[in-house]
C-alpha cells in the first residue's frame, strides 16, 4: 500500500500522502492505505494528531468510477468501502486534519468531511459533481455536509454538482480556515493545536455531532420540501434521493442516517439513469483512444483560415477566436465578407450580453480576426476550414484553390456534413493534408467535432484534428469516411424510420411528442424544421440514382420542399410559425397532404402507440450504428454514443443508442426488428453484428475496450 498511501512522522504528527495520479482517485488500494496510516497513526504513542493531504496537484479529486462496473456486473464491492473509511477518519481518537488543494470532489470531499478540521489552500474547490453520474454522496457526505452547513448549502452543493472556492466553503461552514501561507505547514500547526486542546480535556467534535447547520429545523425542513417538488423525476432517482438523504440528516439519528443515504446511494447505483450516466462519463474520456494519436503529435496550429461566413462559418471562427488563434475568413465578395464578419460580431455581443465574455476580451478576439476574398491571403496559415455550401464541386473548388497558395505541411479540412472526403482529397496534390472537420451548428456552442479519416490521411493530422478539438473545449470523435459519417447516418436511419410511421398513421406532432418522452429535448420534425427541410432533401436528390428502387421511399419531405415549406426560415414546414415564432403549431397543410400520400399509396392509417414510436426510433438507431461498427467507420460503440449525445441531443442519462440498447437487451432489440421487418425487410433487417453478439453472449459494451 505504500506507492499509494504513504505515511511520515513529522516530529509529532503523522502526515499521509494520497499519492495515487493523476487525480488521486480513491480507488481500493487507497481506501486500504488510509486505514492502516489511521490505524497505525493512533496505535503509535508518539503521533499526537494526523494531517492528510494529497500528493501532485489535488486532494482527491473521487471515486474511481471504473470500481462502479462491478456493482453492474453483480460482482461484489471491493471493501473496504469508502463510507468505513470516512468512519474509521472520524471515529480517530486523535486529531485529524484534511488539507485540501485543488479539488476535493465527491469522495475526496466526504474524507475532507470526516477529518475533524478542514483547512484549504486558497485556490482549492471542492464540491459534490455525484448527481452527474445518477448518484448521491454515499459516504457520508449527506449526513455532514447538512450538519455542518444547512439544508440549503448542502442542496445548492449537490444537486447542481458545481464545485465552489475555498472562500464559499469556509463562509458557509464547510471547512475551517484558510492557509495564509504554506498549506502544509498550516495544517501541521493546527493538528498540533488541537493535540493541545484533546490532552486539555477538549478533543475534537466529530462532524457527524456537529449542530451548527440544524439550528433551525423549521427553515431547514422548508428548504427540503421546496427542492423536493422542483427535482421529482421518474426517470432520474438521484435528485429526490440527495433531498430525502439531506433530510434524513436532521430527522434521523447519526447511525440510521448514515444507513439510509447507503441505501439510497445503492438505489442509485442499479438504476437505468447512473448506468448511462456513468457510462456517458467513460465514454467521454475513452473516446480521444485512436491508433493515429498513439503513433504521431499534432502539427503546431496557430493560424487558421475560414472560408465561407455563413452561419457554421461564422460560428466556428468564433470557436477558434475563443481558443486564442488568429483567424481569416475569406468570402467571394467585399459584401459576403462584410455579412460573415458581422455574424461573428453578433455572436460575441451575445456572449458579452450574457456574461460569458468581457468586453476586453471581446475586443482582443475581434484583434485577432481578418478578413479577405483573395485566397492568397492564406499564404502563412496553419490549417483552413471550408464551410461553403454542401455541394461537392463547390467545395472541390475550394480545395483545388488553397491548394496553389497553401504552404507545405498545411491542412486542408472540409466542414461537409455528408460528401466524400477521399473524392475531396483526390482533387489536391496533398491528400494526406485533407481531413474532415465535420462541425455542429451552432459551431460556437455545440460541443461535438467529427475527425473525419480519409484513406490517405496522415496520422499527425489526425493528431491535429483531436488537438484542436480539444483547445477549442470540444469533445472530438473519430470517423471512416462513409456517406454521413457516424452521426448524419444514424439520424437518417432515425428520420426513415419516423417517416414510415407518418405514412402509417402518426402525425409529425405525435412522433415529436413520443421522442421528448423518450428524453430528447425536441422531436426529429422539430429538428428538421429548425435546420431547414432543404439539406436533407439535397442528399435525397444526390442519392437519388443510387437508391433502391424496390425499397420503400417516403416522399413527404420532397413535397414540402417543393411546395416551399422548408421549416423556420420560411414560416411553414411540418408546423407553421407565425410572425417568426420560434415554436410552432402544427401545419394542417402537411397533415393533408400525408393524407394525400397514404391514399395514393393505399396505406390505411393505423393507431400507434407512443411507445411503437419510442422502440422503431431506437432499433433503427442501433442497428445503423452496428452496421457502422461492423464497416469500422466508428472505433467503438461508445463512440457513436458521444456522438449522439453531443451532437444529437440523446438524453445522456440513456447513455447513448448503444448503450441503452444494452440495458435494453439485445435480444429485445433484434425481436424488436424482426416484428418491424414486414412492411420493409431491407431496412429492419439485423445487423450481422446484432446477431453475432447474441450468438455470442455479449453486449456492445464488450466492444469498448478492445
Amino acid at each position: 500500500m505504500a506507492d499509494v498511501v504513504e505515511t511520515v512522522t513529522l516530529d509529532d504528527v503523522a502526515l499521509v500522502t494520497i499519492d495515487n495520479p493523476p487525480v488521486n482517485a480513491l480507488g481500493q488500494a487507497v481506501r486500504q492505505g488510509l486505514i492502516d496510516a489511521i490505524d497505525a497513526a493512533e496505535a503509535n504513542p508518539a503521533i499526537r494528531a494526523i494531517v492528510l493531504i494529497g500528493a501532485g496537484g489535488t486532494f482527491p479529486a473521487g471515486a474511481d468510477i471504473r470500481e462502479f462496473a462491478q456493482f453492474d456486473s453483480g460482482a461484489p464491492a471491493p471493501e473496504p468501502w469508502l463510507p468505513q473509511v470516512c468512519n474509521r477518519i472520524e471515529a480517530c481518537g486523535k486529531p485529524v486534519v484534511a488539507a485540501l488543494h485543488g479539488t476535493a470532489l465527491g469522495g475526496g470531499f466526504e474524507v475532507a468531511l470526516a477529518a475533524h478540521w478542514r483547512v484549504a489552500h486558497p485556490a482549492a474547490r471542492m464540491g459534490f459533481p455525484e448527481v452527474n453520474l445518477g448518484l448521491v454522496p454515499g459516504a457520508g457526505g449527506t449526513q455532514r455536509a447538512p450538519r455542518l452547513a444547512g439544508a440549503k448549502v448542502a442542496l445548492d452543493l449537490m444537486l447542481s454538482g458545481k464545485p465552489i472556492r475555498a472562500t464559499e466553503a469556509l463562509a458557509t461552514g464547510l471547512i475551517d480556515e484558510i492557509a495564509e501561507h504554506d498549506l502544509i505547514d498550516t495544517a501541521l500547526a493546527r493538528a498540533r493545536t488541537m493535540a493541545d486542546a484533546a490532552a486539555a480535556g477538549h478533543p475534537p467534535v466529530p462532524t457527524s455531532n456537529r449542530t451548527e447547520g440544524t439550528r433551525d429545523p423549521a427553515a431547514y425542513e422548508a428548504e427540503v420540501r421546496a427542492r423536493r417538488a422542483k427535482v421529482a423525476n421518474p426517470n432520474i432517482i438521484a435528485p429526490s434521493k440527495i433531498v430525502d438523504c439531506v433530510e434524513a440528516a436532521l430527522l434521523l439519528p447519526t447511525e440510521t442516517g448514515r444507513a439510509f443515504e447507503n441505501a439510497a446511494f445503492g438505489d442509485c447505483l442499479t438504476s437505468p439513469a447512473s448506468i448511462g450516466l456513468r457510462h456517458a462519463f467513460l465514454a467521454e474520456r475513452r473516446v480521444a483512444k485512436v491508433p493515429e494519436l498513439a503513433r504521431a503529435t499534432a502539427r503546431e496550429v496557430a493560424q487558421v483560415g475560414v472560408i465561407g461566413g455563413g452561419l457554421m462559418g461564422a460560428g466556428i471562427a468564433s470557436a477558434l477566436l475563443g481558443a486564442g488563434l488568429s483567424v481569416v475568413m475569406i468570402e467571394r465578395d467585399h459584401d459576403a465578407l462584410a455579412k460573415g464578419l458581422e455574424r461573428v460580431a453578433v455572436i460575441h455581443q451575445r456572449a458579452v450580453d450574457k456574461g460569458r465574455l468581457t468586453e476586453a476580451a471581446r475586443d482582443a478576439e475581434w484583434d485577432r480576426l481578418n478578413g479577405g476574398t483573395d485566397m492568397s491571403v492564406l499564404a502563412g496559415a496553419d490549417l483552413v476550414i471550408e464551410a461553403v455550401f454542401e455541394d461537392f464541386d463547390v467545395k472541390a473548388g475550394v480545395f483545388r484553390a488553397l491548394d496553389q497558395v497553401l504552404k507545405p505541411g498545411a491542412i486542408l479540412a472540409t466542414n461537409t456534413s455528408y460528401l466524400d472526403i477521399d473524392a475531396l482529397a483526390a482533387t489536391v496534390s496533398r491528400p494526406s493534408d485533407v481531413i474532415g472537420l465535420h462541425f455542429f451548428s451552432p459551431a460556437n456552442v455545440m460541443k461535438l467535432v467529427e475527425v473525419v479519416v480519409g484513406k490517405a490521411t496522415a496520422d499527425d493530422v489526425v493528431a491535429t484534428g483531436f488537438a484542436l478539438a480539444k483547445r477549442l473545449g470540444k469533445i472530438a470523435v473519430r470517423a471512416g469516411n462513409i456517406d454521413g459519417f457516424i452521426g448524419n447516418r444514424i439520424l437518417s436511419a432515425y428520420r426513415t424510420a419516423t417517416d414510415f410511421l407518418l405514412e402509417d398513421g402518426a402525425t409529425p406532432a405525435q412522433i415529436d411528442a413520443a421522442m421528448r418522452s423518450f428524453g430528447f429535448p425536441v422531436g426529429p420534425y422539430q429538428v428538421i424544421d429548425m435546420a431547414g427541410l432543404e439539406i436533407s432533401w439535397a442528399r435525397r436528390k444526390r442519392l437519388a440514382a443510387t437508391r433502391d428502387p424496390g425499397a420503400r421511399y417516403v416522399d413527404i419531405g420532397d413535397l414540402m420542399c417543393e411546395a416551399g415549406w422548408i421549416g423556420q426560415k420560411s414560416g411553414r414546414g411540418y408546423y407553421v410559425y407565425e410572425n417568426g415564432a420560434r415554436s410552432g403549431v402544427e401545419n394542417p397543410d402537411v397533415l393533408a397532404l400525408i393524407a394525400a400520400e397514404r391514399d395514393r399509396k393505399g396505406i390505411i392509417a393505423r393507431d400507434i402507440s407512443a411507445n411503437e414510436i419510442r422502440r422503431r426510433a431506437l432499433a433503427a438507431m442501433v442497428n445503423e450504428g452496428a452496421h457502422l461498427l461492423q464497416a469500422g467507420i466508428a472505433l467503438r460503440p461508445s463512440d457513436i454514443d458521444m456522438v449522439m449525445l453531443f451532437g444529437y441531443g440523446f438524453p445522456r442519462w440513456r447513455g447513448g443508442p448503444m448503450k441503452a440498447a444494452d440495458q435494453a437487451g439485445l435480444v429485445q432489440i433484434r425481436k424488436d426488428l424482426q416484428s418491424f421487418a414486414e412492411g420493409e425487410p431491407e431496412f429492419w433487417e439485423p445487423s450481422p453484428l446484432l446477431l453475432d453478439l447474441i450468438k455470442t453472449g455479449r453486449n456492445f459494451g464488450s466492444l469498448n475496450e478492445g
